[in-house]
C-alpha cells in the first residue's frame, strides 16, 4: 500500500457508545491539584518541579500503568540551562543629532540564549529588514544580499500578508505563504534562528497583538527565567539579544530615522522590498545570572497486549511546567496554568486510568510523555524528539493535548493542521460517533502548529495530531466561540488569572476527550501505519526514516 493512501480504520471495531467515558470530576481534582498555589506555578528547576514530577509518578502509579523509561523509571532527564536577565540598561538608539532611550519591559523587552554572564550589544548598525524572511521557494528574500553582520535587525512579526492584488490589500494571495494560516516563517523563534545564521548583533520582533495572536503583556512576561538545552557552543552562534519591541515603540523609532511604520510595513508585503538602513546605532547590556537545572520528562506506558506488535506505540504529550512565579507591585504572583496546561495532565492521567482497565487491551503500546519547558521552545518534546526512549519509526502516532475545552460542548472539533495526516479519518469516524465533525482551525494566521509540543514530532517525521476546542458550542450564538477564545488570550493566557474557575464546564472537554482515547486506541489496533498526506513538508522524512529503519531492521534480523 502507497504511503499516501487513507489506511483503514481496523479491528477491533468497538463502537464509541462502548469506549469508556471520561471521568471527568477525577480530571478537574487533578487540574486543582497540579494548579494549586502549593506547586508554585510548575517552573523547571524549581521547588514546583519536584512536587509536580512526585505527583504525576504517584499518579499514574494509581492509575495502574508502568515506569515508561526501558531503564525501568518514571523519568527522563533533560538537562537545562537557566537564563535569568537583570540590571538592563535602556536601549539607545543614536542617530546623529538625538539618542532615541527605550525602556527595559516598557517598550523593549530583551533576552539572550548566549550562556554567559555578561550580554552586551554597541554602536550596532540597526536595519529595518521587512518580515526577516528568506524562502526560496516563493523567490522571497527580505536580506536581499545585505551584510547584517553585527547589526541590530528589527523585523515584523508573523508572515509577509502578501495580497492577491495590490488594490485589495485584504484578500491574500493563497500562494504565497498559505495565504492566511502561518507558516514557519512568521513565528518568532524562526526570526531568531534567522538572525543567528546570517551573524546579526541583535534582533527585535515588532509586536503587534493581531499578527501575533496575544497582548504585549504575555511579551512582557517573558522577563522572568528562561530555559535553553544545554549546547556544546553555548548558544554562542546565536545573536546576543533577541528580543520584543512594542509597536509605538518600533513607530517612535522609524519616525526618528525620519520613517512612516505603516508605509514601510505595506512595502514589507511585496517581493520588492529591500532592507532600509535607520541611521542609527544600537546599543543595550545586561546581566544574565546562571545555573543548570536536571529536569525531567515524566513518562507511563500501557504495555501492549499483541507480542508480534507491542514494541510499536502511540503516544499522547502534554506538557507539565508553566511560567512558575512573577513580581508584581502588590507581591509575588502566581503563574497558575490550570488550563494551560494542567488540563491536558490531568486528561493523560485518566488515559492511563482507562488504557490500563480497557478490554481487550491496544494491541501497541501506549506512551504518556509529559514534558518540561514547553513554555520556553518546546524543549522538553524537543529532547525526546532528538533523544526517544523508543524509536520515532516505531511511533506510529503523537497526539497532543494542550489546554482543555473549559466552555461547553461543541458540535465540532478543531483540529490544527487538518489535512495533514490520516490521523484525521480516525478522528472524523470518532466524532461522528458523537454527532459532530472536525473543522479546520479558525485563526490559522496565529500559527498555533507550530506552538505546540507535536511540532517537535512532525519535524521527526511522527504523524502528530493537535486537536483545539471546537468553535460551534451547543445552545450558544454563532460567535461565542469567536468571543469566549478573544477573551482567555486577553484576560487569562499566560497570567496569573488562569485558574480553575466557577464559570468553567467541561462537558466539551469530556467529549474531546473520549475522542482522543478513541483515536488513540484505534490507531494503537491498526493493521498499517498511519501516514502524511500527499505534499506535506513532513512526509518525506518520515518515508526515508521509516525506510532506513527497515533496511536496519532487515539487516539485523538477516545477520541473526
Amino acid at each position: 500500500m502507497q504511503a499516501n493512501q487513507r489506511q483503514p480504520v481496523t479491528a477491533p471495531r468497538i463502537p464509541m457508545a462502548d469506549l469508556p467515558d471520561v471521568d471527568i470530576a477525577s480530571v478537574l481534582a487533578d487540574i486543582r491539584q497540579l494548579s494549586s498555589a502549593d506547586f508554585g506555578g510548575r517552573a523547571p528547576g524549581s521547588a514546583g518541579e519536584q512536587r509536580t514530577v512526585d505527583y504525576l509518578v504517584r499518579r499514574f502509579q494509581e492509575a495502574g500503568a508502568a515506569p515508561g523509561h526501558p531503564d525501568g523509571g518514571w523519568v527522563q532527564h533533560v538537562p537545562l540551562v537557566s537564563l535569568r536577565a537583570h540590571t538592563f540598561t535602556d536601549l539607545v538608539v543614536a542617530f546623529d543629532d538625538h539618542r532615541e532611550r527605550f525602556q527595559p519591559h516598557e517598550e523593549v523587552v530583551a533576552f539572550s540564549r548566549r550562556v554567559t554572564d555578561d550580554i552586551t550589544v554597541n554602536d550596532s548598525e540597526i536595519v529595518f529588514v521587512g518580515y526577516g524572511v528568506q524562502a526560496s521557494e516563493y523567490g522571497w528574500d527580505d536580506f536581499k544580499g545585505v551584510d547584517v553582520r553585527g547589526k541590530t535587525i528589527v523585523v515584523l512579526v508573523n508572515d509577509p500578508p502578501v495580497p492577491l492584488d495590490p488594490s485589495k490589500p485584504d484578500e491574500l494571495d493563497p500562494a504565497m505563504f498559505t495565504g492566511r494560516a502561518m507558516t514557519y516563517y512568521g513565528r518568532w523563534t524562526y526570526k531568531c534562528e534567522k538572525a543567528a545564521e546570517l551573524g546579526a548583533a541583535a534582533v527585535l520582533i515588532v509586536h503587534e497583538t493581531g499578527p501575533a495572536g496575544y497582548p504585549f503583556t504575555v511579551v512582557q512576561g517573558m522577563d522572568g527565567e528562561r530555559f535553553d538545552l544545554v549546547t556544546p557552543d553555548r548558544n554562542m552562534r546565536r545573536a546576543a539579544i533577541e528580543g520584543w519591541l512594542s509597536r509605538d515603540a518600533a513607530v517612535r523609532l522609524l519616525a526618528r530615522a525620519g520613517l512612516d511604520f505603516d508605509e514601510l510595513k505595506s512595502r514589507a508585503r511585496t517581493r520588492e522590498f529591500a532592507p532600509v538602513a535607520l541611521g542609527g546605532r544600537a546599543s543595550m547590556s545586561f546581566r544574565q545570572t546562571l545555573r543548570t537545572v536536571d529536569s525531567r520528562n515524566v513518562i507511563a506506558k500501557i504495555p501492549g497486549g499483541d507480542p508480534a506488535v507491542a514494541d510499536e506505540h502511540v503516544l499522547y504529550v502534554a506538557h507539565w511546567d508553566h511560567l512558575g512565579t512573577s513580581e508584581t507591585p502588590r507581591g509575588t504572583a502566581v503563574h497558575h496554568g490550570a488550563r494551560d496546561n494542567a488540563s491536558g495532565v490531568a486528561m493523560l492521567i485518566e488515559f492511563a486510568r482507562r488504557f490500563a482497565r480497557i478490554s481487550p487491551r491496544p494491541r501497541r503500546t501506549i506512551l504518556l510523555l509529559v514534558v518540561t519547558a514547553e513554555e520556553s521552545g518546546l524543549l522538553g518534546s524537543g529532547y525526546y524528539a532528538t533523544f526517544p526512549l523508543y524509536p520515532l519509526e516505531t511511533t506510529l502516532a503523537a497526539i497532543n493535548v494542550d489546554e482543555l475545552n473549559v466552555w461547553g460542548r461543541t458540535r465540532d472539533v478543531t483540529v490544527i493542521g487538518l489535512g495533514a495526516s490520516d490521523l484525521d479519518a480516525y478522528a472524523a469516524e470518532a466524532a461522528a460517533e458523537q454527532g459532530r465533525v472536525l473543522c479546520a482551525d479558525p485563526e490559522p494566521e496565529k500559527g498555533f502548529y507550530y506552538r505546540s509540543d507535536h511540532f517537535n514530532f512532525a519535524k521527526a517525521g511522527v504523524p502528530a495530531f493537535n486537536p483545539d476546542s471546537g468553535v460551534e458550542f451547543a445552545g450558544k450564538p454563532a460567535d461565542h466561540g469567536q468571543r469566549v477564545r478573544a477573551e482567555w488570550t486577553e484576560k487569562y493566557y499566560h497570567q496569573p488569572s488562569d485558574q480553575v474557575q466557577d464559570w468553567w464546564d467541561l462537558g466539551g472537554a469530556a467529549e474531546d476527550g473520549k475522542l482522543l482515547f478513541a483515536l488513540g486506541y484505534r490507531v494503537a489496533n491498526a493493521e498499517a501505519y498511519p501516514a502524511w498526506s500527499a505534499g506535506r513538508e513532513f512526509r518525506a522524512v518520515r518515508e526515508q526514516r521509516l525506510a532506513a529503519f527497515r533496511r536496519s531492521r532487515d539487516a539485523a534480523a538477516s545477520r541473526g
